[in-house]
């Protein structure tokens, strides 16, 4: 299992590092040419990068993770608002 992950939240450019097994997390300084630096660059221009995590939710409080309850946008599987219309155009 891993004791450390590494990751970053939209809107704000620090990658951070957690070591699960401390239970602390900690600014990450990033080497630039990396392969991390390269993914860094590639998630502050919007991609999004997952490698060895099967589970990631950002929630905006402690309760909400508390209690098991996921925001709609993260759990409705749906990608806009629109009712489906098979139109490609």
């Amino acid at each position: 299992m891993a004791n450390f992950v590494v990751f970053g939240i939209p809107g704000d450019s620090q990658l951070y590092l957690a070591d699960i097994g401390a239970g602390t997390i900690s600014p990450l300084s990033v080497p630039a040419g990396s392969d991390l630096g390269v993914a860094d660059q590639l998630r502050n221009a919007g991609a999004t990068i997952i490698k060895g995590v099967n589970l990631a939710i950002a929630v905006g409080s402690t309760a909400g993770a508390g209690s098991g309850r996921l925001d709609d946008a993260a759990a409705g599987g749906r990608l806009d608002e629109s009712a489906p219309s098979g139109r490609l155009d």
